[in-house]
């Protein structure tokens, strides 16, 4: 417990906490059965993608395109299973397999090319949504197969199959990143390039399989995001690398890089599912993007005053202490 309280993760569980209770005593809905059913099943595409937008903040880059890939990914898995007849399972590894592509091709860019990846996803995000909307000239793709919507509304011993895809995800994420030497490497690039450099980290190696292993979560996000509606859509993932940010950045990842915890984005994504949940259940659903807007500012603000806050607590304990052993503090005898 004394590790937890002092760890990164009490913010965000803080955090997480407080919205979930403030919710629960102003929404009636919010804890009926069936709504935290529905919950659950929300918060696993915001989450697995946002692992991908954490690594890659983890690095000191960002990542604009995660929308814009759950676009075209959806879109080519179905129509790789309904015009064309590829098994459900071929056509989520390939939509998979796209997903690593797209992301080494953001990498590539970024890494080996020295374009800044502010500019070079956000080139991406433009370019996929281009893309996705060439294949079908915009019209969406309904109704794929029974098989596709089994991936995301079946379960197993009564555990729905999202929180499964959930608890694997952010295990393998946890232990890539702070249980391997490779995940030691991401943190080093993030937190000063030009030592990890000069400790014989291959900087531009580590970006790029940071890029492409994103693409590998968003693409599990999209196939989510396409067996729960059973469709395929240019307009799908619309805003996902806000939510995506935002569940990062409310989770303590810095954006400076270098400083972060994949569980504790976890945390954050279920924070704005709630903030989004009680939104729609009180019907002010249309505010939804400004609120997310302030709590990316709040929480980015937080990160950037981080060493004055941390310095002012410091100070409070000090004045705390020594007023407690001042000649009739607290601690004073007879």
């Amino acid at each position: 417990m004394k590790r937890f309280a002092s760890s990164e993760l009490m913010g965000p569980f803080l955090a997480l906490l407080v919205i979930t209770i403030f919710v629960s005593l102003t929404t009636d809905r919010f804890l009926d059965p069936t709504n935290l059913s529905n919950l659950a099943l929300q918060v696993s595409v915001v989450a697995i993608v946002a692992i991908g937008t954490t690594m890659v903040i983890l690095t000191a880059g960002i990542d604009l395109s995660p929308g814009s890939a759950i676009a075209l990914i959806s879109l080519s898995l179905a129509l790789a299973i309904k015009p064309l007849g590829i098994p459900v399972g071929v056509a989520i590894v390939a939509a998979i397999v796209l997903g690593a592509l797209i992301g080494a091709a953001n990498g590539l860019i970024v890494a080996y090319l020295k374009i800044p990846s502010f500019i070079a996803t956000l080139a991406a995000l433009s370019a996929l949504k281009g893309l996705a909307l060439l294949l079908t000239n915009g019209v969406p793709v309904f109704s794929v197969s029974e098989g596709l919507t089994a991936v995301f509304y079946n379960d197993i011993a009564g555990v729905p199959l999202p929180l499964i895809y959930i608890g694997v995800c952010f295990t393998v994420s946890a232990v890539l990143l702070n249980h391997t030497q490779w995940g030691r490497k991401v943190y080093a690039v993030g937190g000063n390039p030009v030592a990890a450099r000069l400790s014989g980290i291959n900087v531009e190696a580590i970006q790029f399989q940071v890029f492409a292993l994103a693409g590998v979560f968003y693409a599990v996000g999209a196939v989510l995001f396409a067996a729960r509606l059973n469709s395929g859509s240019a307009t799908y993932g619309a805003g996902m690398e806000l939510q995506a940010i935002a569940a990062a950045v409310i989770g303590g990842t810095s954006l400076a890089g270098g400083r972060g915890n994949v569980l504790a984005t976890l945390m954050g994504a279920l924070t704005i599912t709630i903030v989004q949940n009680a939104m729609n259940l009180n019907g002010i659903a249309s505010t939804q993007s400004i609120i997310i807007g302030l709590i990316i500012l709040i929480a980015v603000a937080i990160d950037v005053w981080r060493p004055q806050i941390s310095q002012a607590i410091a100070r409070a304990r000090a004045v705390a202490s020594r007023s407690t052993k001042a000649p009739g503090g607290p601690d004073a005898g007879p």
